[in-house]
């Protein structure tokens, strides 16, 4: 395994961390700022998430700049994107005092399964699709509206609009945009598979 390829496993390894620290009941306070009221278990999960995250960059640059690019990277680096986000997007929905609307969530997670669906008949094609640069815009989308709500707004506070809640709905149209772009360009396999 190589070392970009190392880098996305700890993405993954990371998730629980991030889990035992958003989910156990751990009591270490609150941060206050500019009227933001924040869990310490929370700034700290996000923190975790952010560093889980930006692993994402980390690996493909890596890979891109010393020619490491493999089939296994272009599986599990996508692969390692939906698992963190949707265990971060299912501990949303679990907390009360955050704005994660169920319905949001089972979207999104669905766009993930249903394109995890398609990669795996592309596969069985003999064809490794790497994410596109609209899969990437919805990937950055999604790590900024989960980490701005699990933030509570925190560092957003001065802006005059929720910007959690702004991010999340930009991060659901471009969920729904790279998924039908996604099919749409795939739908040959659809209609060839047997």
């Amino acid at each position: 395994m190589n070392i970009p390829n190392k880098i996305t496993v700890s993405r993954i390894l990371l998730i629980p961390l991030f889990l035992i620290i958003m989910l156990a009941p751990f009591d270490w306070g609150k941060m206050n700022f500019l009227g933001a009221n924040l869990p310490v278990t929370h700034f700290v999960g996000a923190l975790i998430f952010i560093i889980a995250s930006s692993t994402d960059w980390i690996d493909g640059h890596y890979a891109r700049k010393y020619n490491l690019v493999t089939n296994m990277g272009k599986f599990l680096d996508p692969l390692a994107d939906k698992l963190l986000v949707s265990a971060a997007l299912i501990v949303l929905v679990e907390l009360n005092d955050v704005y994660a609307p169920s319905w949001i969530v089972i979207i999104i997670i669905s766009r993930e399964f249903a394109v995890t669906g398609l990669r795996l008949l592309l596969a069985g094609e003999g064809e490794v699709v790497a994410a596109n640069m609209l899969g990437k815009i919805k990937t950055w989308t999604q790590i900024i509206a989960i980490s701005s709500i699990l933030l509570h707004n925190f560092i957003f506070v001065l802006i005059p609009f929720r910007f959690d809640i702004v991010s999340l709905w930009v991060a659901l149209f471009f969920t729904v945009w790279s998924g039908w772009d996604y099919f749409a360009k795939n739908s040959h396999i659809l209609k060839n598979s047997k």
